[in-house]
């Protein structure tokens, strides 16, 4: 604790966004970093606390709380506040195989468990990691680190994403030849196609995947396990596989008009736009567009402010974010105290240009389709919308959302995006392992445990534990990577 008065002597300043008028206009992070004066000050405002909260990753109140990679954010806060960027980069690196990533998207699990945040506000966290892991790069701490000795063994990672990454990161360190299987033309999974280009620039993904080849690590692309290689064939090659295949089955929507023309997944929706941007800048006819129409969003999550904000960018005539429950409340109840992460409504970058845009948040909450309508060519054309209230379960006590009588009304749409979240993995791919799924469809596994109910084979990620954050998902990936290590050698160091 370089300073025990920083908290008390600076204000919480966060980076800076580009104004909306100007972002809107492309593709690129709109983020403006402090200067490396003000981050060391940023820094100093961390009271190294005698119990880390936001280091913790505790299941609090039936939610997270803290890191779940277990981050040593005091330690490396201190760090920045004197400018030791190298020892800092090394101390985060030890739990965070990708501080790139986790320093753009995540939720910042670390800033709502804070102790300053009990308070006051909390320590900027996430911009710290990002001023550590960027000048890392600057001063080529982050190049390649070879392994020196190889173990002689193979592991077949299926899928690209954070978790099959993590994974395969981890077990190169150790020396193990790992192969990464990816039915995308890129690698990355969600990091490549299913966070939008303003989020997470491709290029930091790509500069990340190309200091693991350099380290060793094998990428195959444009391969779908199951389909166009069966797993008999990876068994046979590979001493263990690790499926880190992520949850991608999206969540349908039955009612009437549903198999209209111009109704689509949001992650097709937005992958279809990252590959046009990678492909051909966006040329016309490459994508689906949202160019002039009106687009209804089903979901209101961050998925759903992910298509808000690619719409805005395309150039809609209007859009319309539904969300089935109430607003959450602006500050926390008092049944949802410190350190619990904090259930209150917030406004995400694509509401924000969406309300600049258009004069008007476009979220409208307690709100779901009834109905798609269609034109003679059966394209979408409009939706019947039903105002919803909620109601208590008598049996569970659960919240349950009905609908208001005589409460529906028209809207017109030419584009509808579903972004209802994931079902989980797909079934072709467990259904050849003949691996075990539960209700869900997660690939089960004994608890504290990723082996399957296959011999040899090992689950990591969203396919695992369902849908959920980057930052779990390497955690995952690095909780995977030790116990095959484990079951390989007798032993592990990682």
């Amino acid at each position: 604790m370089g300073n025990p008065f920083g908290f008390m002597e600076y204000e919480r300043k966060e980076p800076l966004c580009v104004p909306v008028d100007e972002r809107i206009g492309n593709y690129n992070e709109f983020h403006t970093m402090l200067s490396e004066k003000e981050q060391k000050h940023q820094g100093e405002r961390c009271m190294n606390c005698g119990v880390p909260f936001c280091q913790s990753g505790k299941m609090i109140g039936g939610m997270i709380s803290g890191c779940p990679l277990n981050n040593l954010i005091p330690e490396w806060n201190y760090l920045v506040s004197i400018g030791a960027w190298k020892q800092a980069y090394e101390r985060l690196k030890l739990t965070n195989n990708f501080p790139e990533f986790t320093s753009r998207v995540c939720p910042a699990l670390c800033e709502k468990a804070c102790t300053c945040g009990a308070n006051g506000d909390a320590v900027t966290v996430r911009a710290n990691e990002y001023s550590i892991i960027e000048q890392a790069y600057r001063e080529g701490f982050a190049d390649p680190q070879i392994p020196k000795v190889r173990t002689g063994k193979k592991i077949a990672v299926i899928g690209s994403g954070p978790a099959g990454l993590a994974a395969a990161d981890q077990l190169n360190k150790r020396g193990h030849s790992v192969t990464v299987y990816e039915r995308s033309d890129r690698a990355g999974g969600l990091l490549m196609y299913g966070i939008p280009n303003m989020k997470l620039e491709k290029s930091i993904v790509s500069r990340k995947t190309d200091i693991m080849k350099a380290e060793g690590v094998v990428f195959v692309t444009n391969t779908d396990i199951g389909k166009d290689i069966q797993p008999e064939e990876l068994l046979s090659r590979f001493d263990r596989v690790i499926l880190a295949c992520g949850a991608s089955r999206p969540r349908d929507i039955d009612i009437k008009g549903r198999d209209g023309k111009g109704i689509y997944f949001a992650v097709d929706f937005l992958r279809s736009t990252t590959k046009a941007l990678l492909d051909s800048s966006l040329a016309e006819g490459s994508y689906i567009s949202a160019k002039d129409k009106n687009v209804i969003v089903i979901g209101g999550g961050d998925t759903g402010n992910d298509c808000v904000g690619t719409c805005v960018r395309h150039g809609a005539k209007s859009i319309l974010q539904l969300e089935m429950m109430p607003k959450l409340p602006e500050k926390r109840t008092e049944s949802n105290p410190w350190p619990e992460y904090p259930k209150i409504s917030k406004t995400d970058y694509g509401q924000e240009e969406a309300a600049a845009v258009y004069g008007a948040d476009p979220r409208v909450y307690q709100t779901t389709v009834k109905e798609f309508l269609t034109g003679e060519n059966g394209e979408v054309s409009g939706a019947v919308l039903v105002r919803l209230q909620a109601e208590k379960d008598s049996k569970t006590g659960r919240l349950k959302m009905t609908e208001i009588e005589n409460s529906s009304y028209t809207v017109p749409a030419e584009l509808v995006l579903i972004a209802a979240g994931f079902l989980g993995s797909e079934s072709y791919l467990t259904q050849a392992f003949g691996v075990e799924t539960d209700s869900r469809s997660n690939i089960l596994t004994d608890k504290y445990s990723h082996k399957t109910s296959r011999d040899r084979v090992y689950a990591a990620g969203d396919v695992h534990i369902g849908q959920s954050l980057v930052v779990r998902a390497i955690r995952e990936g690095r909780d995977c990577a030790m116990e095959v290590d484990l079951d390989l050698m007798g032993y592990t160091n990682l």
